[in-house]
This record gives structure tokens, sequence and C-alpha cells, in this order.
């Protein structure tokens, strides 16, 4: 039975292969590249709001003793 699961499995693409496909065919190599690098923009930008925040509270509990 393990053996059928994972052939099962292997036989339909996951969710995020079907959709590469399809970007692959809508979108040319350029826009492809200029949409991936422009959501890794995106997360890095939230990976460093949370920076951000994590800081300010640290300042502020540090502020909050010191007081």
């Amino acid at each position: 039975m393990q053996a059928a699961t994972s052939v099962r499995a292997n036989a339909f693409p996951s969710l995020t292969q079907a959709l590469l496909a399809v970007e692959s065919v809508l979108l040319g190599g350029g826009q492809r590249t200029a949409r991936r690098n422009a959501w890794t923009a995106v997360l890095e930008d939230r990976r460093r709001a949370r920076d951000r925040v994590e800081a300010q509270h640290v300042l502020e509990a540090v502020a909050t003793r010191s007081s």
C-alpha cells in the first residue's frame, strides 16, 4: 500500500509545480524573473519590518526597566 501511495502522489504535480508551469506558458522569461525578484523583495521587506518591530519592543523594554 505504501508504494501505491507514493506512485499516486508522484503522478500528479503539486499545486506549486502546476502554477510554475502555467507561469512559464503565460509569462516570458524576463517577466517571470522580474516577478520573482519583486516577490523576494516583498518577503525581505516583511522580514526587515518584523526585525524593526522586535528591536522597538526590546528598546521599549530596556527603557521601561531603567526608568
